[in-house]
């Protein structure tokens, strides 16, 4: 009997015309197009120069700002109200107002002023800018000194040099950090709220009172909706490791056997999620509407694009019921850090609690009437 509902699902959904297209042209969406998007780098941030010193110096930290691939020199302005009145008119992001005595300072080792105004309507061009513009500016202070030490010899303070080295994303590289979390999102979709959809489909057109009225059980009839769409699943998630492969040379670091296992506990428990969500619902919109509402709460609270650390306590533990949090986790620790099986065995074991409770609340819910 479970053959003959799997073979029914297949076909069910094959016969419709926008399906199958959907799911060879997703992940390829998915890879090619949102890593791109959801670029959290900021760059191209237009910076106005008030110049109060007319020094060699001050003209030297000018060009190195503007040579810089995070900022683009937008011009000069003669006095604050100026630079104010061009960031009020939003002709520049930020202003760079180096002081009177700059570079005479600067050589005589004492203060040399330097003030930073950013535009913070967006907080975070502002915030990353200034945080961009610090490091530059202590950057050439550093070069300025390390230039009077070969000139003139030591001086009383040391010259301390820090070298950054990135572990696991060596070139820092955003991409490669988002897509193992992008994969996540494309799983979700596809194995948890396509079969949803599809069960309420069938409850708006009247097929499924065909299937009530047979001695089919509910176990049966829920394990042949779900396993269509995990042979799915797994389809996709094999061409989207190609893809990453292919285009970005992200090759996962970790072991497949466990990376394919993770992805199997977590396709059944968002496949149980879409289930539960269509035995409470009766029409198409209700189910897109509930679906879409715990699709924003989940990607926001997942760890997608913030640290889980850095939310509120309440927020934090909200994530706890969050099953992308625990995938992204291990999808991210397996891609980029080569994680085995005992170092995810947490995230697993919570995604393996998600599922039963899912399934189980799905197979329980549903009611099998005629």
């Amino acid at each position: 009997m479970l053959r003959y509902l799997i073979e029914k699902e297949f076909k069910q959904t094959f016969r419709n015309a926008f399906i199958p297209k959907l799911i060879l042209v997703f992940p390829f969406m998915v890879l090619l197009v949102f890593p791109w998007a959801a670029d959290q780098e900021i760059k191209n941030i237009n910076v106005t120069v008030i110049d109060r010193d007319h020094s060699t110096l001050s003209k030297r930290l000018s060009e190195k700002i503007g040579a810089s691939t995070y900022f683009n020199l937008a011009g000069y302005a003669d006095s604050n109200d100026e630079g104010t009145a061009i960031l009020e008119d939003g002709k520049s992001d930020m202003l760079l107002d180096i002081q009177p005595g700059f570079e005479k300072n600067l050589m005589n080792g004492d203060e040399a002023g330097v003030m930073i105004s950013a535009n913070a309507v967006n907080i975070m061009k502002g915030g990353l800018g200034s945080g961009y513009m610090s490091a530059i500016v202590q950057d050439f202070a550093g070069e300025i000194r390390a230039e009077r030490i070969r000139i003139f010899g030591k001086t009383e303070l040391p010259l301390i040099q820090v070298i950054s080295k990135g572990c696991f994303n060596v070139f820092l590289d955003y991409k490669v950090f988002m897509i193992p979390a992008l994969i996540v999102i494309l799983m979700t979709l596809l194995c948890g709220f396509l079969p949803a959809l599809n069960i309420v489909s069938e409850k708006e057109i009247g097929t499924i009172e065909q299937i009530n009225v047979t001695p089919v059980k509910k176990f049966s009839f829920i394990l042949g909706k779900l396993i269509p769409y995990w042979a799915i699943g797994l389809f996709v998630f094999t061409v989207t490791l190609g893809l990453a492969a292919l285009i970005y040379g992200l090759i996962p670091k970790g072991n497949l056997l466990t990376i394919y296992l993770s992805v199997l506990i977590y396709i059944s428990t968002v496949s149980g999620l879409g289930l539960v969500i269509s035995n409470y619902s009766s029409t198409l919109q209700q189910a897109m509407f509930v679906i879409f509402f715990f699709m924003i709460i989940f990607i926001l609270i997942s760890g997608l694009f913030t640290p889980i650390a850095s939310m509120p306590q309440w927020a934090q533990t909200f994530t706890y019921f969050n099953p992308l949090r625990y995938f992204i986790e291990i999808m991210r620790m397996t891609f980029l850090k080569g994680s085995g099986f005992w170092d995810i065995r947490q995230q697993l074991a919570a995604l393996g609690i998600c599922a039963f409770v899912l399934n189980g609340w799905a197979l329980i819910s549903y009611r099998k009437r005629g």
